[in-house]
Order: structure tokens, then sequence, then C-alpha cells
């Protein structure tokens, strides 16, 4: 097969030509050569030559030219060419040998077929000749064209071997699977499974990697069910796993709230591509676990799971090494905040209830409305119909509330410094309790939402609470 009308960028005529004056054999290999098949834009491009990487793309960054850049990394052997848009990695063909204690190679220089040998999989482990009398010719040795066709994911050579000598190999055979919609072959599978502890020896970085393309794929749950039957699961996310389960008491039994949660996060993903709202629904009922408890009369409940969960995503972040940052904190917001809109969407809750929702979610209002509709999974129709038209009118109410957007960005209309110089008092307690009285009185609709209104209020009730401890009351 040739696939000279693919490569169409003069690039790799380019660097086709510099191989030959080098007397070197170049190729396009790995995701590039998968992509062109799949019709999938890709600006990373990985080239092998049998012999130096780090020399063939010194020429090639020389011959570019201007605006083009060269990083060189000699102990991997390896070198990355920028120029413009593109991205040109290139490395040396090899062979690789591994030792069980460790994640790191013996690398020695090897043949086109040595380097194909050690890719993960048959559909990353294609390669398109570059050299001007080959030029565009596809060189498959272990059918990855089949597999594309038949969306398969098999090793190319003995899976055992390839997954224990590199064990993250292992996600990403399950992260391709939920990326493409790909099945990952049986024997290929199990292999997953024999050698699921070899996860440990990789770094919980590269591991987060492979996770957050999972919870960016169209459908997650295809990724993190595959996670948890081959056992990878409850070793890199054990907390996830005591979602699982169903326990029945006199009779009465609750949801699997680990099946739900996949549920929930799905419904996420088919409405936002936003990652942090996707992990915002696979922690959201993260608390259940140690909330949960049978009543004979109500059956089972996990009272204030959202507050439970809320403060155990922080721990759950610092402990998977996940960013300590304002997307933890929003991932913690939302999960603390997802039953909120169920609640104020019930018939008879106050305009005060909707005020404290927007205020409370802020910018975040949206997001949670997202994840609150995403939270439906009964299998009852009627109930489903209720609870959508639940929101539905939530929804309605909060545009008819009066000031939304100044309460979606909420803050306080009247700052502290201006109370301890107006009434010549030292910072305090008292000081917090007046803004929140002003906070009551504006989520009341007692007064809007403005300085002037709420400078009034200030001066009617800042006697009561500071007494006589104050220069001009």
């Amino acid at each position: 097969m040739n696939l000279k009308d693919d490569l169409k960028n003069p690039v790799f005529r380019r660097i086709g030509e510099i191989a030959d004056s080098m007397g070197r054999e170049a190729y396009v290999v790995g995701g590039y050569v998968r992509d062109i098949f799949l019709e999938r834009p890709s600006k990373d491009i990985d080239l092998v030559t049998v012999g130096s990487g780090i020399e063939l793309a010194t020429r090639v960054a020389a011959e570019l030219g201007r605006k083009t850049s060269l990083s060189v990394f000699a102990t991997y052997g390896t070198a990355q060419v920028k120029s413009g848009d593109l991205e040109l990695e290139f490395v040396g063909a090899r062979r690789e040998s591994y030792s069980r204690e460790s994640r790191n190679p013996i690398v020695e220089d090897g043949t086109l077929e040595d380097d194909q040998n050690r890719r993960d999989f048959t559909v990353n482990a294609m390669a398109i000749c570059l050299n001007a009398d080959r030029f565009g010719e596809l060189v498959d040795p272990f059918s990855g064209i089949a597999d594309l066709h038949n969306k398969l994911i098999r090793t190319p050579s003995d899976p055992d071997i390839t997954f224990s000598d590199d064990p993250l190999r292992m996600m990403r055979a399950v992260r391709f699977a939920s990326q493409l919609g790909f099945e990952i072959v049986p024997e290929t599978f199990e292999a997953i499974r024999r050698n699921r502890e070899r996860i440990k020896i990789i770094t919980r970085e590269r591991i987060n990697d492979e996770l957050g393309k999972i919870m960016r794929s169209p459908k997650p749950s295809v990724g993190l069910k595959l996670l948890d039957i081959s056992g990878l699961l409850e070793l890199i996310f054990p907390s996830l796993c005591e979602l699982k389960g169903v326990e029945i008491m006199e009779g009465k039994g609750h949801k699997d709230n680990f099946h739900h949660t996949l549920q929930v996060v799905d419904n996420v993903a088919a409405r936002s591509d936003n990652e942090w709202l996707r992990w915002a629904a696979l922690l959201h009922d993260i608390g259940k676990p140690q909330t949960k408890r049978y009543d004979a009369r109500l059956g089972w409940t996990f009272h204030n799971h959202n507050f439970v969960g809320e403060k155990m995503v922080p721990r759950i972040f610092r402990k998977m090494k996940l960013p300590m940052n304002e997307k933890m904190k929003y991932v913690a917001k939302i999960v603390g905040l997802h039953m909120r809109p169920q609640s104020v969407g019930e018939e008879g809750v106050s305009d005060s209830g909707v005020r404290r929702l927007i205020t409370d979610a802020g910018p975040d209002l949206d997001d949670l409305m997202i994840l609150a509709e995403a939270d439906i999974t009964s299998k009852n129709p009627a109930k489903v119909r209720r609870q959508l038209e639940g929101f539905a009118r939530l929804r309605e109410r909060m545009t008819q509330i009066n000031d939304a957007d100044a309460l979606r960005n909420w803050k306080n209309p009247v700052n502290g410094n201006e109370i301890i110089e107006h009434f010549n008092i030292a910072p305090g307690k008292e000081i917090a309790a007046i803004k929140d009285a002003v906070k009551e009185a504006v989520m009341d609709g007692r007064i809007p939402c403005e300085h002037d209104a709420a400078w009034e209020y200030v001066l009617e009730i800042a006697p009561s609470i500071l007494g006589g401890e104050t220069g001009n009351c």
C-alpha cells in the first residue's frame, strides 16, 4: 500500500531527502500513521531512522531554517524539532529489554523490525517510508490495518512481555478502547489482568495522564469499566471501588452507586467537554460509603454525603497527585453543592432559597445544573419526568430572580474596611456578623444587591450588633 497522497506536507519529502543524503532509512511511525487511517488530524509526528535520531533531527532543523527549534534529549537518544505548528519527534530504531524491578529499559541500536516489535499495539506499529525510492510505502508486519478495520487492540508480541516490560501500556490499552471505541482482544485483556500488579512501579503522574485521557474520551465509562474488570481500578483509585455493590436489609436494597456514578459521568460527558466537571461527576457520591445507614422506616439513607464528599476531594486529589489548585477547589465545590438544585427545585421553596443557590454556585451555576440533571438515572420514566420538570421550573425561577446576574458574581456590596472606618472599631467577629446580615437581607429580597441600599441597612442594624463598642454610635 502506498500512502504518498496522505503525506502532503512538504516536510515529509524534505526529511526523506535529508535521510537519503545521509544514507539513512527514515519512517513516520506510531500514532500519526494510525490517525491517517482514522482520518483524525494530528500535528505530533514521530519519526524513526536506522541510526542516530539526534543526528537526523539536527540536520533537519538546520535545513528547515528560520522559525525552527531543536531540543535534544541525549539521555534518551531522542530529539524534537518544532517547525510552525508541527512537532517532529526523532528517535533511532532500537531494541529494548527490561528488568522486573525497573520501568526504565536497557536500550540498544536496532532495525526497523526491532523498533516495530517493541511498540505497544499493532495499530501503533505501522510505519511509512520517507526515502525517495519507497516514499509512502506502508510497512505493516503485524496487520495493524486489519485491526484498525476491525476496531481491535492487540499487542504485536507476547502481551505478558509487553505489559510486564512497560506496565503503563495496560492503561494505554484501556485508554485507546475508551477514546476510539475499540475492543481489547481477549488474550491481550487477560494479560492485563495477570500483570495488573506491575502498575505499582509506574509513577502517579504517568497514570494520571492516561486517566485524564480516559476522562476526556467521548464515553468515559468504557475505560472506567475496563479498569474495574481488569483489576487496575482498585490499585489506582481504591476509593472509587468502595462505591460498588448493593446491600439489602429487610428486603430493601439501594442502587449500585458505582454503576450509577459511571452513568452520571457519561451523562455529563454528553453535554460538556469540561474535564473537571466530569471529575466532579465521578466523585459526586464518593461520600456515600461513609454515610450509608439503614433506617427501618426510611430505608437506606446517605445523609450529608455531599458535604462528606466535599471534604474527601482534597484528600483524594492529594493522594492521587492530582492538581491541588483551583481545579481541585472547583471539583470540591460542585460535589458539595450537587444536591442543592434538587432540594431548591422542590415546590414551596422561597425565592431566598433560589437566591442562595445562585450566590453559592456563582459562575459555576450552569455546570452545577448540568451535573444535577445528569444525576437522574432512574429507570422509572414518571420519576425522571417529574425531576426534569422540577429542574426546568428552577431554571425558569432563576431567570426571574431580580439581580440574578449580580448574585452569580456575588460580592458583598459592603466592604469590611468601610465598616471599621465608619464605626471606628477594630477588626473582629462583629464585622463578619454585619456582612452576614447584609447577605441574608439580599438573599431574602429585603434589599437590592447594591452598595447604597446595603449601607443604609448597615446603619440600621449595626448598633444592635455592635452595642456600645463604636466611636460613632
